[in-house]
C-alpha cells in the first residue's frame, strides 16, 4: 500500500481528536474502517505511530515526526483545492491571500470583506514565509503576510512592494498551567533550561533562531521536532515548553508568559504584488492586529509595560524587494 493524502488526513484527526472514535466522526467513516485503516498504515511503515490507552490514542516519537511532516501537506492540498475553485468561480476578480499563522488572520479576512464587498477572497495558509513570497512573486497569490525569525532573514523576491506591521514582536512561552515559572509573571530562560522545548523545523527559520538565543543564554535544553498541533498537548501534560506568539489566548490547563529581556522575537511583514491595493490591505490587517494584541492579557499588560498599547509599535513602514 502507498501513503495517499487521505490516509495522512486520518493520521491528523486521530491526532488532533486523540481518539479514534472522534476521529472518525470527523472523517465521516466508521471507527472500525479507521481502525482498519490506520493498522494498514503502521503495517506498511513498519511502525506504531500511535500509542492505544484508555484515554486515547496519543502519537509515538515516530508519529510525531511523521505528523510535523504530514500537516504541511494535507494544508498545501487543502489550499490547492480551495485556491483552484476560487480561481474558477471569480475568473480572476477575487483576492487571493497567503498568510503564516497569526490570531490576527480571521479578523483580517472579516475586515477585508467588508472592506471589498463583492470580492472572493481566497486563503492559502503555510508554515514557509519563503513559499508564500514566491507564490505572490509568480503571481499565484496577490498578498501575503508573513513573519521573519530575527537573525534568520526571508528571501524577499524582487519586484513586491512590502510593509512592516510590527517592527519587534516578542515571542512568548507556553507552559503548563501548573509549571513553576508559570506562578511569575515574566520568565527567565534559565528558568526553562531543564525542560524539553518543542519546536517546528518546517517554520522557516524557527530553529536557528531559537537555537540562536538558547546558546547565547548558555543553556542547552532538549529539543523536540513536532508542529505545535502536537506540542499543546504535550506541554498541558507538562512534558514541553514552546515559543509561541504573544496574541495567543492562555487556555485553563495552559499559560503563556513573557521571556525576560524578550530574546526570541520576530518582525510581521506584509508583500504584496505590483497592483495590489497595498494601502486598504495593510489598514485593515493592522487594525486586526491591535484588536487581537489587545484581547491577549498577557501581551496587553507587556505592552503597557512597554508603553506601546496605543500604537503597538504598528508603522507604515514602506519597503520594495
Amino acid at each position: 500500500m502507498e501513503l495517499e493524502v487521505r490516509h495522512l488526513r486520518a493520521l491528523c484527526a486521530i491526532a488532533d481528536t486523540g481518539s479514534l472514535h472522534k476521529a472518525a466522526r470527523q472523517l465521516g467513516m466508521s471507527q472500525p474502517s479507521l481502525t482498519t485503516q490506520l493498522r494498514r498504515i503502521e503495517n506498511t511503515l513498519g511502525a506504531e505511530l500511535f500509542s492505544r490507552g484508555r484515554t486515547g490514542c496519543r502519537p509515538t516519537p515516530l508519529g510525531r515526526s511523521l505528523l510535523s511532516r504530514a500537516r504541511p501537506l494535507v494544508a498545501d492540498m487543502a489550499a490547492l483545492v480551495t485556491e483552484t475553485r476560487a480561481a474558477a468561480r471569480t475568473d480572476g476578480l477575487g483576492l487571493r491571500v497567503g498568510s503564516t499563522a497569526s490570531r490576527a488572520l480571521p479578523g483580517w479576512l472579516r475586515r477585508l470583506r467588508q472592506r471589498l464587498p463583492g470580492t472572493d477572497i481566497g486563503l492559502r495558509m503555510d508554515v514557509s514565509a519563503n513559499a508564500l513570497l514566491r507564490s505572490v512573486a509568480a503571481g499565484r497569490l496577490d498578498v501575503a503576510f508573513v513573519h521573519e525569525v530575527e537573525g534568520c532573514p526571508l528571501r524577499v523576491p524582487e519586484g513586491l512592494k512590502g510593509r512592516v506591521l510590527v517592527a519587534r514582536e516578542p515571542q512568548f512561552v507556553s507552559m503548563a498551567r501548573d509549571h513553576p515559572a508559570a506562578a511569575r509573571p515574566v520568565v527567565d530562560l534559565a528558568d526553562l533550561a531543564g525542560d524539553h522545548w518543542m519546536v517546528d523545523p518546517t517554520v522557516d527559520g524557527e530553529w536557528d533562531g531559537l537555537r540562536r538565543v538558547l546558546d547565547a543564554a548558555g543553556i542547552d535544553p532538549p529539543l523536540l521536532h513536532g508542529d505545535y498541533h502536537t506540542a499543546a498537548s504535550l506541554i498541558v501534560l507538562g512534558e514541553a515548553v514552546a515559543p509561541c506568539q504573544p496574541t495567543s489566548v492562555p487556555r485553563e490547563d495552559m499559560a503563556v508568559r513573557p521571556l525576560r529581556g524578550d530574546p526570541l522575537a520576530v518582525r510581521l511583514l506584509l508583500y504584496a504584488r505590483p497592483g495590489a491595493p497595498l494601502d486598504t490591505l495593510y489598514a485593515e490587517l493592522a487594525a486586526a492586529y491591535r484588536e487581537v494584541a489587545l484581547k491577549a492579557a498577557p501581551y496587553r499588560e507587556w505592552l503597557r509595560r512597554q508603553g506601546t498599547a496605543a500604537s503597538l509599535s504598528v508603522g507604515p513602514c514602506m519597503m520594495t524587494a
